[in-house]
């Protein structure tokens, strides 16, 4: 069977017994022990308890497995009742000091040390009797005795004390009982064929089941309250509510059983060979002890004996902690944690969590030998394993300076995953898995609460060992990774990027940079990020640490300068100003990296907006050293030289702050007129640049854009100015050019609203018709009747607003001014003086405080006009 929880062990011999009688019933209290006989005598013995160690030399952890409990037993009285009959029933009433004796159907009380009957207690015509164990009354001085009547279907319930038998209530049974047993006011009753619970207040009775009474005879037994414990049909010990309903499962006898016991949480029952042991936690068998010859089976106060006809034997159960550490030595993990939660009620709370959470911790070590991960994750979480004593299962896992002591008595027999894998790798692979996840969960809850270092650092070594993508987010988030030991397990697998977001965290930046640039270079191989370089110039833009940024900028401009000026132009510009950053100190330094200076100006003057004209002249120069360099050379790359024209025409157009005369210099003499047209045009000199673009360049569409970019946020004559001297460009030529003639009729028709229309008319040649000019005629009058009938609103609109306030100023003097006897103006509200009124010259009639005040003089005509009433 799965667990030995009960030894059999011999109490008394025939030594105690005439030759030819035998054993009808017994009782036993404390170490009192009676036996009743079949010819009507009791003895009374007394039970002596003794422990005797095989092995007093072991070690006091081993010593329970050797130990035996034995009973001797020593004769202190005997009583002839008088009558040849057997003794039917004994119970003993230990607080009282009586013994209760059933014999030829007639209970006697006797005194239980001496034997001596109790005169005039005696109780006949009885069947069968039981004390109740939870009584109703609650009297200390009394017990209450159910007993069944045999002279009619009734059951009668007794109060007996040390000298008096008393009769207190009679309740009538459906047909005639044959055993009972009581808790409360319940009887359970097996009647002439069937099991049945009466209620002895109420009467109220309620059927349970059938048993065959013509083939065995019936057992009831009290095992809780309100429930009791019935030898059923089909050889099932049943178990029943006094409602009627079963909690758990019966559990499976044989046939012929002659007697049950309980012992929580085990049940007991007697057959012609074995007296088998079922749990009632999960009513399976759990052991099976050969015995012959047994008549009675009997529990006594969580001692259980058994007898044959003419011996004593006694079941001593063995401690429950012995029998879950027996069930988890032979791997039987779920018997045994459910013989652990059964045990709650009969050990003290304090020492069952004690008890329950490391039987926990041991079976989620056997769980997890047996790979039955989630199993042992739930048992590791609910018993609050320290989780060192799972990461020290893997060799080097945890950090060096940890000072970690497995419990003792050990929780597991391994020394290490190998030996529990016993060298499968597949099975090593699966352990280390599920330990990496189960790290990962735990370590930000109380589960790691005092060892964050040895998880961080155990997890680091298997997510390195692994090639994990979750070890980069380890390192980036908070961690109490052990440095020494974790950058010597990262070097050992080539995390050498790894091992650089370890140093940083740690504050040790410089190291950290000098792993990534050996990286970079490729003096060690590690491929976790492919953009390196790129998060290198990140981590110099945000960092503060000024002297590592200047340590490290020449090399990552050596490497790209456009993509290493980023440590400069993402960095804010308070901060730069803040941590020595100024822009001249960057400017200086990036002289000699022209294209990372262009840029860094380029972010100055155009994405910050800072207004010096060193940095726009600078800009300036340097986009036209390079345009002129990008000419001088073989290759031409033309898409880079239009960007780079584009850009210098858009800083010239939209600053105003460089040194327009410095750039003409300069510009004079190369090919570049559109730039030179923008600078004439910044000096007002703007028939130069129009000349340059028109007669030069011959761009008309850049000539209009010239005049459109120059006028803009300036008022319509200054625009009109420079769309009358274009055209003017146009039609200066003496010898006709037919482009610029197609030219000017474009302009004229293009824009009819920017030229004074008279002026224009003027100019024109007369060969011109008019259907040429007449897109541009037909605007003119346009905008000029738009510009005529939108004067012509607005003075219709003022004219209405005027008649408005004409309106209202009338409203206002034609009401009433009101006298009234309160002592305050009510136009500025301040109390009168003495005289109350005075007249203008006027004609107004106004309080006399108020003649020196300014909102008499000044709102006189807003004041109300006196009616005539008044």
């Amino acid at each position: 069977m799965s667990v030995q929880a009960f030894r059999l062990v011999c109490a008394s011999g025939k030594e105690h017994l005439p030759a030819g009688i035998q054993i009808e019933c017994l009782e036993c209290s404390g170490h009192d022990l009676y036996i009743g006989t079949s010819d009507g005598c009791i003895h009374h013995l007394l039970l002596v308890e003794e422990n005797v160690s095989e092995s007093a030399a072991l070690p006091v952890a081993q010593q329970s497995d050797y130990s035996n409990t034995s009973f001797t037993t020593t004769r202190q009285a005997q009583k002839q009742l008088g009558l040849k009959k057997p003794v039917c029933e004994l119970r003993a009433a230990s607080a009282l000091g009586r013994l209760l004796v059933l014999c030829d159907s007639t209970i006697s009380l006797l005194c239980s040390d001496s034997l001596e009957p109790v005169p005039g207690t005696k109780i006949r015509g009885v069947v069968s009797f039981t004390l109740n164990e939870n009584p109703v009354s609650g009297d200390p001085f009394s017990v209450e005795v159910c007993l069944i009547s045999s002279k009619r279907r009734t059951v009668q319930i007794f109060s007996v004390g040390q000298e008096r038998v008393q009769m207190v209530r009679e309740v009538t049974t459906p047909e005639q009982a044959y055993a009972l047993a009581a808790d409360g006011q319940y009887l359970c009753l097996a009647l002439s064929s069937r099991y049945v619970t009466l209620n002895y207040n109420t009467g109220h009775c309620q059927d349970l089941f059938p048993y065959p009474s013509e083939q065995k005879r019936p057992i009831i037994k009290r095992i809780s309250r309100q429930e009791f414990l019935l030898a059923g049909p089909g050889g099932l010990g049943m178990f029943a509510t006094v409602a009627g309903i079963s909690q758990r499962a019966p559990v499976r006898w044989s046939e012929n059983v002659i007697g049950a016991a309980v012992s929580f949480p085990y049940v007991l029952a007697l057959d012609e060979e074995f007296i088998t042991v079922h749990s009632m936690l999960d009513q399976q068998q759990k052991q099976s002890i050969p015995f012959k010859e047994g008549v009675i089976l009997q529990d006594f106060e969580g001692r259980v004996v058994v007898a044959t006809a003419n011996g004593l034997f006694i079941l001593i159960p063995l401690p429950l902690e012995k029998q879950i550490q027996d069930l988890l030595s032979n791997q039987r993990v779920e018997e045994a944690l459910v013989l652990a939660k059964g045990a709650r009620r009969i050990i003290p709370k304090e020492k069952f969590q004690v008890m329950y959470r490391r039987i926990l911790q041991q079976a989620g070590f056997i769980q997890f030998a047996q790979l039955q991960f989630l199993e042992a994750k739930e048992s590791f979480r609910t018993s609050h394993l320290d989780i060192r004593e799972l990461i020290s299962l893997y060799p080097l896992l945890l950090p060096s300076s940890s000072g970690f002591i497995r419990a003792h008595p050990p929780l597991h027999e391994y020394a290490d995953l190998n030996q529990l894998t016993r060298g499968d790798q597949e099975k090593v692979a699966k352990c280390k898995s599920f330990l990496m996840s189960y790290l990962s969960e735990i370590r930000s809850t109380e589960v790691a609460n005092g060892y964050q270092q040895d998880v961080d650092t155990a997890l680091l070594k298997l997510y390195a060992e692994a090639d994990h993508e979750s070890l980069l987010d380890l390192l980036v988030s908070d961690n109490s990774c052990e440095v020494a030991d974790s950058a010597a397990w990262l070097k050992k697998h080539k995390k050498y990027f790894a091992l650089g977001l370890l140093y940083h965290y740690n504050k040790q930046d410089a190291t950290a940079l000098e792993i990534w640039v050996r990286i970079v270079n490729g003096e060690l191989e590690d491929n976790t990020r492919p953009d390196l370089f790129e998060y290198v110039v990140d981590f110099l833009t945000f960092s503060k640490d000024q002297q590592l940024v200047w340590q490290y900028v020449d090399w990552v401009l050596q490497k790209s300068e456009q993509t290493g000026v980023q440590i400069f132009t993402k960095r804010p510009l308070d901060e730069q100003l803040q941590n020595g950053f100024s822009p001249d100190k960057i400017v200086n330094h990036l002289c000699k990296y022209r294209k990372a200076l262009l840029i860094y100006l380029e972010h100055l003057v155009m994405d910050k907006m800072i207004q010096k004209e060193k940095y726009h002249t600078h800009l300036a120069v340097l986009y036209l050293e390079e345009i002129l360099r990008l000419k001088s050379l073989h290759t031409l790359d033309q898409e880079e030289l239009e960007d780079l024209q584009q850009r210098f025409q858009n800083l010239l157009r939209q600053s105003d702050l460089y040194r327009v005369l410095l750039l003409i210099d300069k510009i004079k003499g190369t090919d570049l007129h559109i730039e030179r047209a923008i600078l004439h045009g910044k000096l007002e000199e703007h028939d130069q640049a129009l000349n340059i673009l028109v007669h030069h360049l011959k761009d008309f569409t850049a000539a209009e854009s010239y005049c459109v970019w120059n006028s803009q946020g300036r008022d319509a004559p200054y625009r009109k100015r420079l769309f009358q001297l274009l055209l003017s460009s146009y039609l200066s030529q003496d010898t006709p050019d037919n482009t610029l003639t197609v030219a000017a009729v474009d302009l004229l028709n293009n824009h009819p609203t920017e030229f004074d229309a008279a002026s224009v008319l003027n100019l024109l040649p007369e060969n011109w018709s008019v259907q040429l000019l007449s897109p541009f005629l037909a605007g003119a009058m346009r905008e000029h009747v738009h510009a005529l009938r939108m004067s012509q609103v607005a003075v219709g609109l003022a004219r209405a607003e005027n008649a408005i306030y004409k309106k209202e100023k009338l409203n206002l003097r034609e009401k009433p001014f009101i006298l009234s006897e309160k002592k305050f103006c009510h136009v500025c509200r301040k109390p009168f003086q003495e005289p109350v009124f005075a007249r203008q010259p006027s004609g107004h009639i106004v309080h006399t405080h108020c003649a020196s005040n300014q909102h008499v003089n000044s709102s006189m005509d807003h004041m109300p006009k006196p009616s005539k009433q008044t």
